[in-house]
């Protein structure tokens, strides 16, 4: 709830009955859309509620709602470094759920682009209010995606988006702001001509190509003497990470700089490792755990740049039970900006990194 500017605390109907002088039962009838008030009076209400920030609690109106709440969360194992921040901002959002009967499932599928569908329409048949789901192939999952909408089942997609597949809303990372500020950050580091590559999971990741579509654009716009590279998928795999990367290194077009934009980054890293290449390729990584700290407080891992996963699970979850508990209508998109952790701001991410543990 937004706060009252006057006192700090949360603004109720009482403070919007106070502002205008009027009863708390009109400001209530307003607020809900009764009857017994007149177009001018709801339109003074609204606007002064407007102003004083005034957000319903969900978790007093879900109570007169006298049921409760079915929600799952369906999401890959892989890639831990990602996804186990993003279940605990789920699961950080259901426990502030005071005073609502909230349920939550957490319904596993090995990785992105494979074994989704199958947990989906898994989902779909145990009849949740509503889904949070991670899309992977969303051109193939847009038609389940539809169906279960269809069938009265809002979702919600979370860590990356299926435009055109009907669902409510989606909570990612400005995914192309994160390409884009990648190439950024290797146009200033690299002032002669050089070879840069890039390492993503799988281009049909709705993310992942945006990423890769803001890394691009940029490189081309503000470093035109750096030349692109093919991009290596690694399809989220461990292995298949390590393998390409290796093969990359190894080549006679060895690059001088990696943007790595997937969490699935430690395979790349041991790669560069054991070819004693860490520090002599300029790296920009994803996202923040422990065993790449030392890489970033050493420069061999020039900068990461966080997707907040935890952030992303809590507003995921709470959106969609504001839009379950009220038919609150969320936002069509949200996009959280991503931030670049360098070894000079490190400090401040590795407490947040511990905390989180």
């Amino acid at each position: 709830m937004a706060t009252n500017k006057k006192s700090g605390k949360a603004a109720g109907i009482k403070d919007i009955a106070d502002a205008l002088g009027t009863s708390i039962g009109t400001v209530d009838r307003a607020l809900h859309g009764r009857s017994g008030v007149s177009e001018r009076t709801k339109a003074r209400v609204l606007r002064m509620a407007e102003q004083l920030g005034y957000k319903p609690n969900i978790a007093a109106r879900s109570l007169k709602l006298n049921r409760s709440i079915r929600i799952a969360a369906v999401l890959p194992r892989e890639i831990a470094a990602f996804f186990d921040p993003l279940r605990s901002g789920i699961q950080a959002a259901a426990d502030e759920a005071i005073g609502m009967r909230v349920t939550l499932d957490f319904i596993d599928y090995p990785r992105l682009g494979c074994g989704d569908q199958a947990a989906l329409e898994s989902a779909a048949a145990k009849k949740y209010d509503g889904i949070l789901f991670t899309p992977g192939r969303p051109r193939e999952l847009a038609p389940v995606i539809r169906k279960i909408v269809g069938q009265g089942v809002p979702m919600i997609c979370v860590a990356s988006d299926a435009p055109d597949s009907g669902r409510v809303s989606s909570v990612t990372v400005d995914a192309y702001t994160s390409g884009a500020l990648a190439a950024e950050l290797l146009s200033h580091r690299l002032q002669t001509p050089s070879r840069v590559a890039t390492i993503t999971g799988e281009l049909a990741t709705f993310d992942h190509a945006e990423k890769l579509r803001g890394f691009a654009a940029t490189l081309a716009m503000l470093a035109p003497h750096l030349t692109l590279l093919p991009v290596v998928e690694s399809h989220e795999l461990p292995e298949d990470a390590y393998r390409q990367s290796t093969n990359l290194l190894k080549s006679k077009n060895r690059p001088d700089a990696l943007y790595i934009s997937t969490a699935n980054s430690l395979p790349v890293l041991r790669a560069l490792e054991e070819l004693k290449l860490l520090g002599k390729v300029q790296v920009v990584a994803t996202d923040l755990f422990q065993e790449l700290v030392p890489l970033l407080e050493s420069g061999q891992v020039l900068a990461t740049l966080y997707q907040r996963p935890e952030a992303q699970g809590k507003m995921a979850f709470e959106a969609l039970l504001g839009h379950l508990a009220n038919r609150e209508k969320p936002l069509k998109v949200h996009r959280f900006a991503p931030h670049i952790i360098l070894r000079s701001n490190l400090p401040l991410f590795i407490d947040r990194l511990t905390e989180s543990e």
